[in-house]
């Protein structure tokens, strides 16, 4: 009996683990799949980049690049007005998250406290704003009349105070323990101390999470500029791409004019494909590399930010 039992313990422990071994393939199948269906649109526009602008303009170019060179980089570099876009979307990216931020965590954790004065309608007045949106024309005349068209503070005042953010900051506080506050407290701690030397700290991985939130929007944002700003030197990096992707054709036939020796010309002359393309890749990738720095705060920061207890 003692080997039957035996014998039937091994074959279950088998089948087990050959289950697990089938679930994990097709796991990793699947993953893998939609991993390639993520990561290919990317890899094909760089490739189409670097490739011989006439092949790729006939879709010659699928897998790998053909008549590798860099000239459409080069070339995008001259685009007129592309460096000042570039400083715009960079200073309204890292000005507007700073701010952002700093905001968020400290409405999210003065809401937290119950002494603060009205806490709970002014947290009410915050979060309604969420539900309401007065529409694109009292939205622009409240901007023309505080100032802002044509001001690079219209990038960054609308943006101050974003309920969602408030909201994550407060459940991920609100799930840390209370102790470590009335400790601090106790040790003769202000609110501002408690809140730049306890929960500051404490809050990094939903910070993370709201900064990554943030700056992707800041960063691809295009429509405040097509409605603000008139004054090409308020022009961001997306708005630029805008308007270029809309004139590829005249864009193209410019860079052309300027692009050096005939032969040059002849090898990689611009087209509307490459124009397109090569400008994707340059507004596309600083945040791409800036994303991966900030990857392993971002499931930990949703996750309890988003549930207490």
């Amino acid at each position: 009996m003692k080997r039957k039992d035996s014998i039937k313990k091994a074959y279950k422990v088998k089948n087990h683990s050959l289950s697990d071994r089938l679930l994990d393939i097709v796991n990793y199948t699947v993953f893998s799949l939609f991993a390639f269906v993520c990561v290919y649109p990317f890899y094909y526009i760089f490739i189409n980049t670097i490739s011989n602008n006439k092949i790729s303009e006939s879709g010659g170019v699928v897998w790998f690049p053909k008549g590798i060179h860099l000239q459409n980089y080069i070339d995008a570099f001259k685009i007129p007005g592309l460096g000042q876009a570039a400083f715009i979307s960079i200073s309204r990216t890292i000005i507007g998250t700073a701010l952002t931020l700093i905001i968020a965590a400290f409405l999210g954790y003065m809401f937290t406290r119950e002494t603060m004065f009205k806490r709970r309608f002014w947290y009410r007045f915050v979060v309604v704003t969420m539900y309401f949106n007065a529409g694109i024309i009292p939205w622009y005349l409240t901007m023309m009349n505080l100032g802002l068209t044509n001001n690079f503070l219209g990038y960054i005042l609308p943006t101050l105070v974003s309920p969602f953010y408030i909201i994550l900051t407060k459940t991920y506080i609100e799930s840390t323990p209370k102790e470590i506050q009335e400790a601090a407290e106790c040790d003769g701690a202000g609110i501002l101390t408690v809140f730049y030397k306890i929960m500051l700290p404490i809050c990094k991985p939903i910070l993370a999470t709201i900064a990554i939130f943030s700056a992707v929007g800041h960063w691809n944002s295009f429509q405040d500029t097509l409605l603000l700003m008139t004054q090409e030197k308020y022009y961001t990096l997306q708005f630029v791409l805008y308007r270029y992707l809309q004139s590829s054709q005249s864009l193209s036939a410019i860079i052309n004019a300027t692009a050096g020796s005939a032969e040059a010309m002849l090898a990689n002359a611009q087209t509307q494909t490459s124009i397109r393309m090569t400008v994707t890749i340059i507004v596309a990738l600083p945040i791409m590399m800036i994303y991966p720095f900030f990857q392993r705060f971002f499931v930990k920061g949703i996750m309890i930010g988003a549930v207490k207890g």
